[in-house]
Formats: C-alpha cells, structure tokens, sequence
C-alpha cells in the first residue's frame, strides 16, 4: 500500500501498526512507532475521519483499523470523487477563460493598454505567424482542436516545426482524441514526437491557441473559423491565464502513446466530453465542432450518454447525472 493510496508516510505507519498490534493503546503505539504520543492521537483522528479506523464500543478497548480489502475501497472512492471534482474544475476553468477573452476583446478599444489586439483575415494571420514563430527562443505551446488536420496545413507546417525542434524549442501539442481515429494525424504526430514534440490529446478544447515563450500568444476568434481573425495577446495578465489554461488542459489530457485514462463515471472521455456540453446547452452540431467529429458521430454519443443514464431527453438526462454526481448543480 505504501505510496499509492494517497495516505501520508504517519498516518500509514499508524495504520499498519494498528493492523499488526490490534491490542496496543495510543502509548504503545507511539512507542512502538517512535512518534510522540499527540502525532499518534492526530494521526488517529484523521484515519477514523477516513472512516479508516472505528472506535470500540467497549469503554477503554483501543480503536480498530478495518481490514485492507476495506481501506483500499474507501480510498479509492475518495480518489475517484476527487478526480471527478478536478474534471468538473477544469471544466469551469476553460469556460472562464473563453468568457475572459470575449470580455478584453469588447474593451479593447477603451483600454489599449491591455495587450490585446485583433488580427482580421487569413493573409493577416499568417504574416504575424511569422513573425513570432522567427522570435521563438524556449517554448511553443499549441492548442489544436478542429480534429484530424488537413494534409495541406501538416506538410505546410513540417518545415518549420523541424527547425524549431532542431533549435532545441520545447514543443508541446494538444489535439482533440478524435485524431487517434486517423491515420495521417497519428503519423504526423509520431513524426513530431521521433523530433523531440511532445504530443497529447484531449476530448474537447477551447479555441485554437500558440503561446511563444509564455510572452505572446494567438488565440483564434472563433473556434469553428480559425482564418476569419485572431487576437495576439501580449498583456502579463491575460497570458498568465492562458498559460495555467494550458498546463491544466495538458495535465489532464493523455499522451500519444498511452491508452486512455479510465473515467470516475464509467462513460468515454468523448461520452463524458458530450455530457457536459449537453449540460451547457450546446447543439450536436456545437459538440461535433469541439470534439473534433461530424455531427453524426456527435449525435451517436449525446444519444449513448442518454440512454447510459436511462433517460428519455436530454434535461432527464442532465438531471439523473447531477443526482449520480457526474455533474455539479450549476452544470444541469
């Protein structure tokens, strides 16, 4: 059990001192242990808090530690609970930064000092993609939802990816999953990867995003138009949000090479993806857009997540979801 349940190194040398001496009192134990008697007592206060220990019913009889098959269960409920409140977190999180950005975006005009501004068309976009792509020293982070890419836009970007890669640039991407499904994608990914990339996917993202040595980055406009406009961000404040935006995508988003990891909920990240956009009231054609498929396949999945929570709609199905705790009473 060491080190893998979550317990610290205390309360998990009084727990298996507990399982081994079931008869010592709090003084034998922490003579047994080494450990100051009131480390023992605290120790013990916090394990039966995690339901880890119980009292006797017999007055002065010492407490009792439950049997391991029983803490491993305990444990691994409050892990997966914890899990599922970091998703719903994370979650909050990209919706604050993409209402964030709309915010600066209207004030732009009465606060230039903000760092923000508007690049409208595609020859625009390109131009000062450029531009900061020649400036890159350290770090090039990516955002790149929208699904499997293109052949034209991956042998465009072949050339310079390779030159930042060979500088020595810290290169980290996050596609959708759904790129997992095509085979030019996935190859263009390991390509990346053989050069030093580092490459994750995620089931949905928010809006296609560079950040350049966390100093500048570009933020498309619209999620479901990447060439219509784009904002380059400057400002300290506003780059420090997207930077934590991005390191709490790609702490939660899988690596290339690893299998998916297991929800608290039983459903697919996709399913699990669809349900909360389900939940903020979004069209199959809006799911379809952020997980990167077609309206057909999102429509597949919102009807999966339906029927797997024995629901006839999509509010009953919002509604059984927050009473089984896979989603929060703002989301439904």
């Amino acid at each position: 059990m060491s080190g893998q349940l979550g317990l610290d190194p205390v309360l998990e040398a009084v727990y298996r001192s507990m399982l081994a001496h079931p008869d010592d009192s709090v003084v034998e134990t922490a003579e047994r242990l080494s450990m100051p008697v009131d480390t023992v007592r605290g120790a013990l206060d916090t394990l039966s808090e995690l339901t880890l220990v119980r009292v006797s019913e017999e007055i002065g009889a010492p407490s009792r530690a439950v049997s391991p098959p029983l803490a491993m269960q305990i444990l691994l409920a409050r892990q997966e609970a914890e899990i599922a409140a970091q998703q719903q977190r994370l979650e909050a999180t990209r919706a604050a930064a993409a209402e964030l950005i709309a915010d600066y975006a209207y004030l732009q005009d009465l606060a230039p000092g903000l760092g923000l501004q508007y690049v409208e068309g595609v020859e625009a976009i390109r131009d000062h993609l450029e531009m900061l792509n020649s400036q890159v020293q350290n770090e090039f982070l990516t955002f790149a939802p929208g699904g499997p890419q293109t052949p034209a836009n991956m042998k465009a970007s072949r050339p310079l990816n390779l030159l930042l890669l060979e500088r020595g640039v810290q290169m980290r991407t996050v596609y959708v999953d759904s790129i997992r499904r095509d085979t030019a994608t996935m190859d263009h990914a390991r390509w990346l990867e053989e050069r030093g990339a580092r490459i994750r996917t995620a089931p949905s993202l928010p809006n296609r995003m560079i950040i350049i040595d966390q100093r500048v980055a570009l933020v498309a406009a619209k999620a479901g138009d990447t060439a219509a406009g784009a904002y380059i961000v400057s400002g300290p404040g506003l780059l420090t949000m997207l930077v934590t935006l991005f390191e709490c995508v790609w702490a939660d988003a899988s690596p290339l090479g690893e299998p998916h990891r297991p929800t608290p909920t039983g459903l697919t990240r996709a399913q699990e993806e669809a349900l909360h956009l389900m939940a903020q009231g979004r069209t199959d054609e809006s799911i379809a857009k952020n997980l990167g498929v077609s309206v057909r396949t999102a429509r597949r999945l919102t009807s999966t997540v339906i029927s797997s929570l024995d629901a006839r709609s999509r509010f009953q199905a919002g509604v059984r979801a927050v009473q089984r705790g896979y989603l929060s009473q703002d989301e439904e």
